[in-house]
């Protein structure tokens, strides 16, 4: 077994003697891997089957030798491959991770017979039921939505994989369950500019792939496996899946719908089940969470001596509780997610948030003992202009001007992180039609993706000029080549795989390997997409009626704000039903 799960507490060791193995693929190294609820969750799902044992493989560091970490077996010794997939940046990884273990990366490639050596390739994860089909030439099948409303069905079905053909298997499960799309049954067929023409699906196969969600749950999910050595060092418990805010460039906020918020009853049976020596806790999904969910969470955490950690806040629901809370918890670095740089491009985004929420928010932080306050905030964003650029310099000194104050009061300075990040167009998101680089349509269609990086390092230069007479105010930025890596991932077909091989296996930077196959970061990342133009993760169906996403996207640059999701009542996107 691994050094590394000498202190890991949740770990299955569990004998192979008559048992189905799976091998569980993370494509990050170990700390990023446990620190993962939905991985977590796969892997302790799994082995609470009867008759299955499911071993991690994660992304090996410096040193490490590529075997699972339960027993130290080669990938090769496993007949069913299951992948997670969280982010774009992980792509190249996971193809990578198929070919050192010695199964053929493309699924083409493996033989009729699925056997250790020549295994069924299973991906899942919301990196594919946002968009599969980058790694859909990888994959034999995968999985669209939460692994809850599924797995155990599949399971069943693949319990008898040596007694059927790989194709045949395929079929019956294709035909039978929801949730599962098999690439290979799906042919898309593109025009001359590389757009999609038509999906053409084989016979008896849905035209398009439902996802799949979780039943209700009686106890919110939480995390199963906890060590030293986790990125995150806490005890994760999630608020929900989903988010009722529309927020218009997220994509969790639409692939997830309907939103679905645990009752505070399932948060803390959530919460009772963490290991009696384990007191930090992480609040998956707190900006969503009610006030008076969150004050009773709060409650709790502080009649058993517990510490809170989370992501963000939103800065319009922080309750006294929860400064409380905050204060007892000895936090000492807080994060609000402005997200848009002027308050126009919050109410385009729909973020809804005022000038004064985020100095007020600020505010109440450092005044409850926070002395290290973070804001995250996107450039780039769809009709951006130097003046939301400006208003976005002097908030920040509006800030710094009310929390310095405090902090020399009390002896320590206020610091402040301003954490500029690049807005990347997702799928399934009414931006899904606009351009990576937050160009004008004319500059965005000429075809040169040098144009929306240099727009993007111009605005970098002039934050960095802008503030740099304050004191106290460290600022982060994300490399704008990074992020276009990200957005052509983001928005990729099947033409990219070789690509993502090459890079994964280190043959080629990302430059040069888009280069050696014929692609075009502009085409994928930069170009805006009509409204009758056909996406090709369309082989999905979220629910989301054909044309609403195009309007949000209208509403947006009209600067109209579209209300929160109440999925007992609206019927706007047509996920809870037809349209009002």
């Amino acid at each position: 077994m691994s050094n590394r799960l000498a202190n890991e507490i949740g770990t299955y060791r569990t004998k192979w003697k008559d048992q189905l193995p799976v091998a569980l693929l993370y494509p990050n190294t170990y700390p990023v891997a446990v620190s993962n609820l939905g991985y977590q969750l796969v892997y302790t799902l799994l082995n609470s089957m009867d008759g299955v044992v499911c071993e991690r493989f994660v992304y090996p560091e410096s040193g490490e030798e590529y075997r699972s970490l339960e027993s130290s077996r080669p990938l090769s010794d496993f007949p069913l491959v299951f992948g997670s997939i969280s982010f774009e940046h992980d792509f190249p990884r996971l193809a990578a991770m198929l070919a050192a273990g010695g199964v053929a990366p493309y699924s083409d490639d493996r033989g009729p017979a699925i056997t250790a050596g020549e295994p069924l390739v299973v991906l899942g994860g919301v990196g594919v039921f946002m968009n599969p089909e980058p790694l859909a030439s990888f994959a034999d099948l995968m999985v669209i939505g939460e692994a809850e409303g599924v797995l155990a069905p599949l399971m069943t079905l693949l319990e008898g994989y040596a007694q059927s053909e790989r194709t045949v298997l395929l079929k019956k499960i294709a035909m039978s369950l929801p949730g599962c799309y098999v690439p290979q049954f799906y042919h898309l067929h593109y025009d001359e500019l590389g757009r999609v023409e038509t999906i053409e699906v084989d016979a008896d196969l849905p035209p398009r792939v439902h996802k799949v969600i979780a039943p209700k749950m009686e106890r919110a999910a939480h995390s199963t496996l906890l060590s030293p050595d986790a990125e995150l060092g806490m005890y994760m418990v999630e608020l929900g899946r989903g988010c009722s805010r529309g927020c218009r460039f997220c994509a969790a906020g639409f692939i997830y719908r309907p939103p679905r918020l645990w009752s505070a009853d399932a948060i803390l049976a959530g919460l009772e089940d963490r290991p009696e020596a384990v007191d930090r806790i992480g609040l998956l999904g707190m900006e969503m969470a009610s006030s008076a969910t969150v004050d009773k969470i709060s409650r709790y955490l502080q009649e058993n001596n517990c510490a809170l950690s989370f992501s963000s806040l939103r800065a319009d629901r922080i309750s006294e509780q929860t400064l409380t809370l905050l204060a007892a918890s000895n936090l000492k670095s807080v994060a609000i997610a402005a997200d848009g740089a002027s308050e126009r491009l919050r109410e385009l985004i729909n973020k809804g948030l005022k000038e004064e929420d985020l100095l007020s928010a600020g505010e109440r932080l450092v005044a409850a003992g926070i002395f290290h306050l973070k804001l995250y905030v996107m450039i780039g964003l769809p009709s951006e202009t130097q003046e939301d650029l400006e208003e976005l310099v002097q908030l920040v000194e509006k800030l710094q001007a009310r929390i310095l104050p405090i902090g020399r009061e009390r002896g320590r300075v206020s610091e402040l992180t301003l954490s500029i990040n690049c807005f990347v167009p997702k799928p399934w998101t009414p931006f899904q039609y606009c351009g990576f680089g937050g160009l004008e349509e004319q500059e965005a269609t000429k075809g040169k993706v040098e144009s929306a990086v240099k727009a993007l390092k111009r605005k970098i230069r002039f934050l960095r000029q802008g503030l740099s007479h304050l004191a106290n105010l460290q600022l982060k930025f994300d490399h704008p080549e990074q992020a276009l890596q990200q957005a052509v991932f983001s928005r990729a077909d099947r033409h990219i795989a070789p690509a993502l091989l090459d890079i994964g296996l280190g043959k080629a930077g990302f430059k040069q390997a888009m280069r050696q196959h014929n692609l075009d970061s502009w085409q994928y990342a930069v170009r805006p997409r009509s409204v009758d133009e056909i996406m090709c993760w369309e082989v999905l169906d979220h629910g989301i009626r054909p044309g609403h996403l195009f309007q949000e996207c209208q509403r947006a640059l009209a600067g109209q704000y579209t209300h929160p999701c109440e999925p007992a009542v609206c019927r706007r996107c047509g996920v809870c039903g037809g349209e009002q």
